[in-house]
């Protein structure tokens, strides 16, 4: 199984849900590839946001060698889900699956019917706030890959 998370510039959310995921997976043995990216290219090479890191760092996961990347059409193969963190961004991956065979099928959004805000604008306690709702979702997540 390929899994790959997107966000806007895949330096807050996304990074923040491939850890959660990467680290999840691995205490239950479930082998799967995790990965994250954006939809846009302005963080390209960039590590995750500071307050990503400490968020993911108090709670025991492990984003620092996180790279910021962009999500490219030719993903679609390579992915076998491609997990959108808020409604834009799952309609920008829609507009990009346009055209691919089965693209759209493994398109979804995190948490089912509800976007994972994006907390850059905010303080400390907004990136708290996601890795609360990524770490429920990756949960659920695991449950259903598992099966």
């Amino acid at each position: 199984m390929r899994v790959c998370f997107v966000c806007m510039g895949n330096i807050c959310r996304s990074p923040m849900a491939e850890a959660v995921f990467r680290h999840v997976a691995h205490d239950a043995g479930v082998d799967v590839e995790v990965a994250s990216a954006g939809t846009g290219g302005w963080h390209v090479g960039d590590g995750a946001d500071r307050r990503a890191l400490a968020a993911l760092r108090g709670r025991g996961y492990d984003g620092s060698t996180h790279r910021a990347r962009q999500f490219a059409r030719e993903w679609f193969e390579r992915y076998d889900l491609v997990i959108a963190l808020d409604r834009e961004n799952e309609h920008s991956l829609r507009a990009l699956a346009r055209d691919v065979p089965g693209a759209d099928a493994k398109i979804r959004l995190l948490l089912g019917d509800a976007d994972v805000p994006d907390p850059y604008y905010g303080g400390d306690d907004g990136f708290e706030h996601v890795l609360d709702l990524v770490e429920g979702a990756c949960e659920r997540l695991l449950a259903e890959v598992r099966g």
